[in-house]
């Protein structure tokens, strides 16, 4: 198994509880033995637009959290292109299930699976993708 993650991803980016210390050392420590850690790239701005307007993106940068969004966005891009042979993982944060086409949500920045999902669709990669939200609420 393939898991996608960067150093960067232990950052403390917010005061909110998604981004507090330990969090993503629970998840490293239970990795299996064989799991290969495959470092991502950032989204481009391109990639970026396919999910969310400039308005967005700006504000996202003005708030000092462009880079760490843009890398876990880029993360949930090279995970679903892994995936699309192989089984993989996307240790990233912020999360972004909850963040819309102009606004953060719920500790979500850019919607990370959308970006991924619309990505691959533009490659010619997917024609079409179902996404099951599991989180405790709606969103």
């Amino acid at each position: 198994m393939k898991v996608v993650f960067d150093e960067c991803f232990y950052q403390v980016y917010t005061t909110d509880p998604a981004s507090a210390p330990g969090r993503i050392d629970a998840i490293v420590d239970k990795l299996p033995s064989h799991a290969e850690i495959v470092e991502p790239v950032p989204a481009t701005e391109q990639q970026l637009r396919l999910a969310h307007t400039d308005i967005h993106i700006r504000d996202v940068k003005s708030d000092g959290l462009y880079e760490i969004s843009a890398m876990a966005a880029g993360g949930a891009i090279h995970a679903a292109r892994i995936g699309l042979t192989e089984p993989t993982f996307a240790l990233i944060r912020p999360p972004g299930h909850h963040a819309s086409a102009d606004t953060a949500w719920g500790f979500c920045f850019f919607n990370n699976m959308a970006v991924a999902l619309l990505t691959l669709k533009t490659e010619q990669r997917i024609e079409r993708a179902m996404v099951l939200d599991i989180d405790l609420h709606f969103g």
